[in-house]
């Protein structure tokens, strides 16, 4: 990936794309709640927390490099999502955007919670 893209990416405020996550499950009767669920699994995030970083339009190199505690699991998560293998992308930054993109796909997709949070 182009170091402009990456750099553009990482200026972008999550609340800019949050809405959009949203707006893609909830067209497939998904809902808010479960994207932020989502997000908190992957980040440690608590949802004051995340509230906070969407109102303050928190960019997402600080939103990643500051979360509390990135969940482990979240090398599980594999698949193509955007065009790139997940598990392949080199870019510790862009793995993690790509890591919380799979997630919102997988809710979108009507996958069932425990299987997106990888809980068995």
């Amino acid at each position: 990936m182009a170091t402009s893209t990456t750099d553009r990416v990482r200026r972008m405020s999550v609340a800019s794309v949050h809405v959009h996550y949203v707006a893609k499950v909830e067209k497939k009767g998904r809902t808010r709640a479960e994207v932020d669920e989502v997000i908190r699994w992957l980040t440690g995030y608590s949802q004051d927390q995340l509230e906070a970083l969407l109102a303050d339009k928190t960019d997402f190199e600080t939103f990643f490099a500051k979360a509390p505690a990135m969940n482990p699991n979240r090398f599980l998560i594999t698949g193509v999502i955007c065009g790139y293998r997940v598990e392949e992308i080199e870019d510790p930054f862009m793995r993690e955007l790509r890591h919380l993109d799979k997630l919102v796909d997988e809710v979108s997709k009507g996958k069932a919670m425990e299987k997106v949070l990888r809980a068995g």
